[in-house]
């Protein structure tokens, strides 16, 4: 099976500031906010949505096609996709800006203050046909060029692709008509408690109206797990214990290859939620959302350790398949 992981590719530029931002911050002042925090250094990551979600699905077995836009300084992060055995075909270079970019400070409470520069993401991508009479596809939408969302979105309605919608931290560029137009027809959508809340405010829907556009609905709860929603019922997902846990930025992206690899073998939802938990249990265990590793056989025995049984190599009995599209 074909699979398009549409979304964004980004440096994550991360900062440590050995103090606390409170003890810098006058609350009498904040209208004339100047404040600079002298940081312990800067580590560079890969990131970006679909960078991250490409990564682990080739940790899974699969080689999934990145659609992003990068700019003059992708050079490394190609290096990198490639020797992930990841094809650039559908990355769009984009001259005379850099590839998007997260700054990222944080102090010694976890705060955080973030900067994001889009860069080469405010340019849309060159979007992959999906009707070339080669292998079936799936399509992954996640936060990115709004254009690119809406369009790969439309594109799978008229070629009949399942496709995900993940809208992500790109709720606040949306309007409540757009982002209802673009989840329509939808095989699932993801996105955590919060993100869930912004959109059934966004488009002044209930749970229900969104359940009923789409297939299924997928909510992250963090180390709580996650709650599957499908034709009238709620499944609850639990979280898989990690040996360590380092750094949660990445464990959602993670859990979003996890998912579509189950969705490539055409295995029941439930089952597809349940390598999502055991891919962010390994995303967690390490800094950075690109530094987990793990083979196939380390990931079989884990799942079949949390949850009793071994990953099926065919796809278990099911009264409707998930990948279906909806009519």
């Amino acid at each position: 099976m074909e699979i398009y992981i549409s979304g964004s590719l980004a440096y994550d530029r991360i900062m440590t500031f050995p103090g606390h931002f409170a003890d810098h911050i006058l609350p009498n002042k904040i209208h004339v906010l100047n404040v600079c925090f002298n940081i312990n250094g800067l580590v560079e990551k890969f990131g970006g949505t679909a960078g991250n979600i490409a990564y682990t699905l080739s940790l899974l077995g699969e080689s999934p096609w990145v659609v992003a836009t990068a700019g003059d300084d992708f050079e490394r992060y190609e290096q990198w996709l490639r020797h992930c055995g990841l094809s650039t075909r559908w990355v769009k270079r984009i001259t005379g800006v850099l590839t998007a970019g997260a700054y990222i400070t944080t102090d010694q409470n976890d705060n955080q203050i973030t900067a994001f520069n889009p860069g080469a993401m405010a340019f849309p991508a060159d979007l992959p046909p999906l009707n070339d009479g080669g292998r079936p596809a799936l399509v992954h939408i996640g936060p990115g060029n709004k254009t690119d969302m809406l369009e790969m979105a439309k594109r799978c309605r008229s070629c009949g692709v399942p496709f995900v919608f993940d809208p992500g931290q790109s709720l606040n560029i949306w309007s409540g008509k757009e982002i209802a137009e673009a989840v329509d027809r939808a095989l699932c959508f993801i996105s955590n408690d919060y993100e869930l809340s912004h959109f059934l405010e966004l488009t002044r829907w209930q749970l229900r109206d969104l359940a009923s556009r789409v297939d299924m609905v997928i909510t992250t709860h963090g180390p709580e797990g996650s709650l599957l929603h499908r034709h009238g019922d709620k499944i609850l997902i639990p979280a898989v214990t990690p040996a360590v846990v380092v750094d949660p930025t990445g464990a959602g992206d993670a859990y979003r290859a996890g998912f579509l690899k189950g969705l490539a073998l055409q295995h029941d939802p439930t089952v597809c939620c349940h390598l999502g938990s055991v891919a962010a249990s390994f995303a967690v265990e390490h800094h950075g959302t690109q530094e987990h590793h793990f083979d196939w056989k380390d990931f079989c025995d884990r799942f079949e350790k949390h949850f009793g049984y071994r990953v099926p190599e065919t796809p278990l009995p099911q009264t409707t398949s998930p990948m279906k599209a909806r009519a």
